[in-house]
């Protein structure tokens, strides 16, 4: 385990919350509890509680953003490279809280929960939800740690969605937010990448109706759905550069249903190992929500500038060149309706070839950009006490 700059060893925590008779009333009229969300902390909460950062990954990911499990463990955390001891979100400065969304299956409630009622997973039963019900649920948590105010809220593609749902919702909550790689809506290509995998999940003949969990997993359907996902993750420079045509067997066409090519086996190997660490359901349910969020309409009566209205936070919005499921043009809109409201808001689109998934490699830009703004932030605070204090 390598213990440069980390954070080290950390600990899945789990926050249980909405007990019957106080259940969680979700955006689709259904009433739910009790509820558990996973979350994961990093640093230390200073006295007046003004340092918390909320980190709110994106579709796939879950509580475990930073550190390792154990002294044997070889994976750190998913943002890992962004935080901890002078990294761009700085853990000798701030205190970072991470959970697994609602929906999810890395130790929230979600459709592979069991349902106490039953003894069996909820499969379907589940209630639909939608990015506003998982910023309600980490609400509850926030609160649960003591935290009237998070110095910022900070996440990418659908973690970007829950950092603008913070921000128009809970307004006195947010002092600033960072959406990267973001939208307010999802494009029709979005959406109909979401779409296809999703049959592919459902039209899996395993699937049963989302009733799987006892049978036989709907592996093939949910891998085909990972390969769809994951090539709209990545850009196609990026895509030439690891693999070009590169064949499988010694430059060679086998004139045959094989995967001939690098790039194939690659996406295999991720829609295998994704069967291996998610759940089908989840999948289903996360996309449905992705693809429902619409700030405008939500907040606005569909004017974005009107949603923004409510907000009160300052903005950092993060864009890529080469993302073409969440292109610049849609952060530039979404910069506009902000600015009309006279809200502070910083615009960055950083040249890179990684695509959507720019935010989760090595980019010192990003870095330095997420660091610069919370420090300046931060500061302002520490202005403020020590000129209430005269």
């Amino acid at each position: 385990m390598n213990k440069h700059n980390s954070v080290g060893l950390v600990e899945k925590n789990f926050f249980h919350f909405a007990h019957p008779p106080n259940e969680m009333l979700f955006e689709c009229g259904q009433k739910m509890g009790p509820l558990t969300l996973a979350y994961e902390t990093y640093g230390e909460l200073n006295k007046d509680k003004t340092n918390a950062v909320l980190v709110l990954h994106a579709l796939t990911g879950d509580s475990h953003a930073a550190g390792y499990y154990s002294k044997h463990d070889n994976k750190p955390g998913w943002w890992d490279i962004m935080i901890g001891p002078g990294k761009g979100i700085d853990t000798d400065k701030y205190f970072v809280i991470c959970s697994n969304v609602l929906g999810g299956c890395r130790g929230s409630t979600g459709p592979s929960s069991i349902d106490p009622d039953t003894g069996r997973p909820y499969s379907l039963n589940f209630p639909a939800i939608t990015i506003g019900d998982m910023v309600q649920a980490q609400k509850h948590l926030i609160e649960h740690l003591g935290i009237e105010q998070l110095l910022a809220v900070v996440g990418g593609s659908m973690g970007g969605m829950q950092a603008l749902e913070w921000s128009v919702r809970f307004p006195d909550m947010v002092r600033a937010a960072i959406p990267i790689a973001t939208t307010t809506k999802h494009s029709s290509m979005a959406i109909a990448f979401n779409e296809v995998a999703r049959q592919a999940i459902m039209k899996d003949p395993n699937w049963n109706n989302g009733d799987y969990y006892e049978n036989h997993y709907p592996s093939h359907g949910q891998a085909v759905a990972r390969m769809i996902g994951h090539i709209t993750y990545l850009s196609d420079s990026a895509l030439k550069k690891k693999f070009g045509r590169t064949h499988q067997k010694e430059n060679k066409f086998t004139y045959s249903m094989e995967n001939d090519f690098q790039v194939g086996e690659y996406l295999a190997y991720q829609g295998q190992k994704f069967v291996d660490r998610f759940d089908a359901n989840s999948l289903l349910y996360l996309t449905k929500a992705s693809d429902h969020f619409e700030l405008a309409d939500k907040y606005g009566q569909g004017s974005l500038a009107e949603a923004f209205s409510l907000a009160r936070c300052k903005y950092l919005v993060v864009s890529f060149t080469s993302d073409w499921l969440y292109p610049t043009r849609q952060s530039r809109t979404m910069v506009q309706a902000m600015k009309k409201n006279n809200l502070y808001v910083n615009f960055c689109e950083i040249l890179i070839d990684y695509g959507h998934d720019s935010f989760l490699v090595d980019n010192p830009r990003l870095f330095s950009l997420i660091s610069g703004f919370l420090d300046k932030e931060y500061s302002s605070i520490n202005k403020q006490g020590e000129k209430n204090a005269l």
